[in-house]
């Protein structure tokens, strides 16, 4: 499956939690990095600066959805769903 164009659904909807350019301590969740240019796309895609987590994260039916919209809502539950408890830390 290839990426929708204009989406970056997976460029804002998680949060990243290694430093990459324009965000030293990470990205927080729901934030658009900013690596992304004015067409949604990664300025770093395919360079040693782009973080793992983006590197192995690969679209797929069921993360992407039928459209943009989707594949955020899809990102945004599995975001929540994955935070630790800090009421029990």
């Amino acid at each position: 499956m290839n990426c929708r164009p204009a989406c970056a659904a997976c460029c804002i909807a998680p949060s990243i939690s290694t430093p990459l350019p324009g965000h030293p301590n990470g990205k927080p969740a729901g934030v658009p990095c900013a690596q992304l240019d004015d067409q949604l796309r990664c300025r770093l895609f395919g360079r040693p600066e782009r973080p793992a987590v983006c590197s192995s994260l690969q679209p797929s039916g069921e993360m992407c959805g039928d459209s943009r919209e989707q594949a955020l809502r899809w990102l945004g539950h599995l975001e929540r769903s994955t935070q630790p408890d800090i009421t029990s830390l």
